[in-house]
């Protein structure tokens, strides 16, 4: 068949509950409350000046029937402002998926920006390669944080999300702990003699289950030494909140850590200038739409 009024577009904020309704058709496992929050979170997050700030969608006469959703962020590396885009969620129906081109084409065609996959199948990992992709997490160590010595004289800090300040960190840093709080994430700072170090946790849950494993996911860390140092700390905290483990992106086992690293799963990809750093998976599609 031939549609000869389909064309690619960027999203609006009119079209969310479309794209909400044609998400929920092409990911079974996902309810239409949670693509509808995700967009939500989108909808009032910053986004830098001249990108979309939901993707792109296919229209077929004002219908939406194909979606690449995409998360602009801005990002300091070293001196430089570097600007990241998550490839999120895609899907096109089955009748248009000749058009499925327009979306990936039209989605990463800056070529100062950096596109990251973070959530690839391994079944498609050569299928990425291909395309220009570049791993930059192999793998993932699952800590056992509890059974790491907890540092001397420490103490731990929940930050809640109207914390205005916090001692030992830049604003920055205030913002981005206090922001992803709201988002339901857990935000930390371990105190130390040796200084004051933020973390960023989120539960991990059974996509297609009710109940929530006893794990969380490592979301953000100046640097796994520094998780490593304060894991004693933040392993007895997260008893009493009922998780064992945490999930950290990694190369390789963790220094310091007790756990058992694997590359069977956790691969990430980037393309573009700016190789992304482990352990920062901050403003990224994980976060604003969950696990």
């Amino acid at each position: 068949m031939i549609h000869t009024k389909v064309r690619c577009r960027e999203i609006t904020e009119s079209d969310v509950d479309g794209i909400a309704d044609l998400l929920t058709r092409g990911f079974a496992g996902r309810s239409r409350n949670y693509w509808i929050q995700g967009l939500r979170r989108q909808a009032f997050r910053p986004v830098p000046d001249g990108y979309p700030r939901f993707g792109y969608m296919l229209d077929n006469d004002g219908e939406p029937v194909g979606v690449l959703l995409l998360i602009y962020t801005t990002r300091k590396d070293g001196e430089e402002i570097a600007i990241q885009c998550n490839l999120s969620s895609w899907y096109v129906e089955p009748a248009y998926r000749n058009y499925a081109p327009l979306l990936t084409k039209i989605a990463q065609r800056h070529k100062h920006v950096t596109y990251l996959n973070i959530s690839p199948a391994p079944w498609t990992w050569p299928i990425i390669e291909t395309q220009g992709f570049r791993a930059y997490c192999r793998g993932i160590f699952l800590s056992v944080p509890a059974l790491s010595r907890a540092p001397r004289w420490s103490k731990i800090e929940v930050i809640s999300p109207h914390t205005k300040q916090i001692e030992g960190l830049t604003d920055a840093e205030t913002e981005l702990l206090t922001r992803h709080a709201r988002y339901s994430c857990l935000s930390l700072v371990c105190r130390t003699p040796k200084g004051v170090f933020p973390f960023i946790l989120q539960p991990v849950r059974i996509r297609r289950g009710f109940i929530a494993p006893p794990v969380m996911q490592l979301i953000y860390c100046r640097s796994a030494a520094e998780y490593a140092a304060c894991a004693g700390r933040i392993g007895r905290l997260l008893l009493r909140l009922g998780k064992i483990a945490v999930i950290i992106d990694s190369n390789e086992p963790v220094p310091g850590l007790v756990g058992i690293y694997t590359e069977r799963r956790g691969r990430k990809y980037f393309k573009g200038p700016h190789r992304p750093r482990l352990a920062d998976l901050t403003d990224t599609e994980l976060v604003l739409y969950g696990p």
